[in-house]
């Protein structure tokens, strides 16, 4: 039985996904994720980047390099961010993954858009934006001129990862959540989901999965 692995790449935690792939659909087998401390932090950049990405082969890659896992998606990194090293450093670190993956599971992984994964994996998402920003709502011959967008029915300001952990939960409840001191869902939790989306996007955007 080969396997779909999904990753969501940060510095600070690794959303993990994986699936079997049961040729018109998907069976989740893992949804977990990595946070790679290092300690001492070393003083040089590139340096501790390679340290997180061998506590992600350790902790995660090695342990699994002996199942077929056939396929990777990654989430494409987000670059609307004014702190350019903020960009660089994750461009960095997805692609230090991305070859750490590639040596030690032998494929090539593929990106995938935070938009097109969750448009395909959650296509009841999708809808029409009746009303503007400022509250005010489009005539009808504005609306009837609109093309479905994703959230395109919830308020501008509505919690994008949460809604994406609310339609995960649903689908898989066998799911024991992360929660943090406070009793509030951990924002691991919302690694863990955006993973889960890759996965199922991608398959359905290439016309895989139904």
């Amino acid at each position: 039985m080969s396997r779909i692995l999904g990753l969501d790449v940060s510095t600070k935690t690794i959303g993990i996904a994986l699936f079997e792939d049961n040729e018109q659909s998907g069976k989740l087998q893992l949804l977990t994720h990595i946070t790679p401390k290092v300690k001492p932090n070393p003083t040089d950049h590139i340096e501790l980047l390679i340290k997180k990405v061998q506590i992600f082969e350790a902790e995660f890659l090695e342990k699994y390099s002996d199942i077929d896992i056939t396929r990777v998606f990654i989430e494409e990194p987000l670059l609307r961010s004014n702190n350019v090293n903020t960009v660089a450093t994750l461009l960095r670190f997805n692609g230090m993954i991305c070859k750490s993956v590639y040596e030690v599971l032998n494929v090539i992984p593929e990106f995938i858009s935070s938009y097109d994964a969750r448009k395909y994996a959650f296509p009841d998402l999708m809808g029409i934006r009746k009303t503007k920003k400022n509250g005010e709502t489009y005539n009808e011959k504005e609306i009837s001129k609109k093309s479905p967008v994703l959230f395109g029915e919830y308020p501008y300001d509505i919690d994008k990862k949460r809604v994406i952990w609310e339609k995960v939960n649903e689908k898989e409840p066998q799911i024991v959540w992360l929660y943090n001191k406070f009793q509030k869902l951990s924002k691991e939790n919302f690694d863990m989901t955006d993973a889960y989306s890759c996965v199922i996007g991608a398959m359905r955007k290439n016309g895989q999965w139904k």
